[in-house]
């Protein structure tokens, strides 16, 4: 007894119950009717349709087959390229050798450059052996030596052709990718010709996007089980979404009889005892694209004119409109009301409860939505606090490792000029040191203010005169809504340290270093510039991305600690950036957000 009053209280049942009073009749009535509808005519109606979907994928296609052909006619026309191609693979003059150069990049540029220009082409390459050939994206001379050019088929078909379009079937591309799986591509390729000899130089070879391809034939459906595939004028299947068939004719002979040998768009044939109806049209470059479909799906199974379905919609209309108005305020306002309850939620409220006091289904999720808001509540609670103690934890980590890192060089260079005399030098140096721990040990907490920090590398800079026995000029520009921004201790001082230690010393003369501050929005922005020697070569991983250098070991123990040091205390959009200049010097570059706290207040 129970059960079944349970039952009956889930709003599915009472909506279900709704809808099979109110549609049942009609609905089986409308049905009925359908069938009374004449064969023939549904039979015209859908083999119009039929012609117009065929009509449709064939100029889907074309366009497709269209960009591909466009983009071998631009490589082909482009007379750098054709220069490139022609000339020696390694010129003997120094000139040459630039010139080649330039245009190589030229060629790579122009490649990739067509690809993203177009979404319909995967990648393209120019080949004219396995030394000398180029392509876009991830193209891979590793996996075109595994070929002989001369050998390919499509290759031998470009000669053939001299100068024209050899279109090949759909196929995994050879060229390019880490790995064995590839793209699928449908290649266009063609004889690259010097103009004013007209002998081939090389092969361009365009991979069109086999995938969006098969996509457009896959989305032109005929009935429940037809579909489309393309042949050539041979009928030879050149794509098909049964890949196995592709490179193969038409197995049925009444089938290939009727494409190659009949000019009409529509036919019938036969495939044991069923009887199939095809459409077929002809694409841009001369291949079919053939629709086939059991007859009796579009006779038997499409049982509707178009005015009985006008007739059903607005009857069904009218039906959902009633049911509608029965039972949209049973279901709009608690959905209304939770809706809104989710919104506080949204925007922090954490107190607000559900009111919804029924036996349905949306009692039941008033009553889980309370305790879901209550656990949530909690378990933020825990873990701000967890999260406060991690990052206390943290900081000390990172300050214990860079401190040690300081004084073991400060304290080095101190060694050496004691052994070698400079006693005078040596106190200097022990008495830099001694302010500067003075300076940091007056200071509580884990966090200066900038203001401080500016003071701290004041003073820092006469250990590292004294270090490399040389003049270090510090040019300061501090915005005074930005001094009294809190950052973590050393934040800056390690940035410092590398641009003398990798940047100026080096080059065995004075330092510059200026030091910008200032507020762009919510944002402080810190820049270091020094007049070093700029990033080397090999460091070059670090200019690119220090979170990748950090990640990958190619960051030193100082640019680690920053890096940290901005992940664990600043909010989103907080980065560090280094650059070099080509006159030289490097850049350092932090912006810094403080992260939002306390309902809005801020680090």
């Amino acid at each position: 007894m129970i059960g079944n009053i349970r039952i009956f209280n889930r709003f599915a049942t009472k909506m279900i119950a709704a809808f099979v009073i109110v549609i049942l009749l009609p609905t089986l009535f409308t049905s009925a009717s359908f069938y009374l509808v004449s064969n023939n005519t549904v039979k015209h109606n859908v083999r119009e349709s039929s012609v117009q979907i065929a009509q449709q994928a064939a100029d889907s296609l074309s366009f497709i087959l269209n960009a591909g052909s466009d983009v071998a006619d631009l490589i082909s026309n482009d007379l750098r390229i054709q220069q490139l191609v022609a000339s020696p693979s390694h010129p003997s003059s120094g000139e040459d050798l630039k010139a080649w150069r330039d245009t190589e990049e030229y060629l790579k540029s122009f490649l990739n450059n067509l690809v993203y220009t177009s979404s319909f082409v995967n990648i393209v390459y120019v080949l004219k052996d396995n030394n000398n050939s180029w392509g876009s994206g991830t193209f891979s001379k590793i996996k075109l030596a595994q070929y002989d050019l001369e050998q390919l088929d499509w290759v031998k078909e470009a000669k053939l052709k001299n100068g024209g379009l050899s279109w090949n079937g759909l196929q995994e591309d050879r060229f390019s990718g880490g790995g064995d799986n590839t793209e699928l591509v449908l290649p266009i390729g063609r004889v690259l010709e010097d103009y004013k000899t007209m002998t081939g130089i090389g092969y361009i070879l365009v991979n069109l996007n086999g995938r969006k391809i098969l996509d457009n034939i896959e989305r032109m459906k005929l009935g429940d089980t037809g579909g489309f595939f393309v042949v050539n004028e041979e009928g030879r299947v050149m794509v098909d979404p049964d890949r196995e068939k592709i490179n193969k004719f038409v197995e049925n002979p009444d089938l290939l009889r009727n494409i190659t040998g009949n000019t009409a768009v529509e036919f019938e044939f036969y495939s044991g005892d069923t009887a199939y109806y095809g459409v077929k049209q002809r694409l841009s470059n001369g291949w079919l694209i053939v629709g086939t479909v059991p007859e009796h799906e579009i006779t038997d199974r499409l049982d509707t004119l178009h005015h009985q379905i006008l007739l059903s919609f607005i009857a069904f209309t009218l039906v959902g409109i009633l049911i509608g108005l029965v039972i949209a305020r049973r279901v709009t306002r608690p959905v209304k009301q939770l809706t809104k309850q989710m919104k506080q939620v949204q925007m922090g409220d954490l107190s607000v409860r559900s009111q919804i006091v029924t036996q349905d289904e949306f009692g039941l999720m008033s009553r889980q939505f309370n305790r879901m808001i209550a656990d949530i509540d909690r378990l933020m609670e825990q873990v701000s606090a967890e999260q406060r103690q991690k990052q206390d934890a943290e900081l000390r980590a990172v300050t214990h490792r860079i401190n040690p890192h300081f004084l073991f060089n400060t304290l080095g260079t101190i060694r050496w000029l004691i052994k070698y005399g400079q006693s005078d030098r040596a106190f200097d140096g022990i008495s830099s040191l001694i302010r500067l721990l003075e300076a940091n040990m007056g200071k509580k907490g884990h966090f200066f203010t900038i203001e401080e920090e500016m003071d701290i590398i004041e003073k820092y800079l006469a250990i590292l005169e004294l270090r490399y026995n040389k003049t270090f000029r510090l040019s300061l520009k501090l915005d005074p809504d930005a001094a009294s921004f809190l950052v973590p201790r050393m934040l800056i001082q390690p940035l410092v340290e590398n641009a003398i230690f990798h940047g100026i010393v080096p080059l065995d003369i004075d330092g510059e270093i200026d030091i910008e501050v200032g507020k762009e929005q919510e944002a402080v922005v810190i820049t270091i510039r020094d007049n070093g020697i700029g990033i080397l070569p090999e460091k070059q991983a670090i200019e690119q991305s220090v979170r990748d250098a950090v990640r990958d070991g190619h960051a030193g123990i100082g640019l680690r600690h920053v890096y940290e040091s901005i992940e664990l205390y600043f909010d989103r959009g907080s980065e560090l950036v280094l650059f070099g200049h080509e006159g030289g010097g490097t850049t350092a570059r932090m912006v810094l957000y403080p992260k939002p706290v306390n309902g809005g207040e801020t680090t």
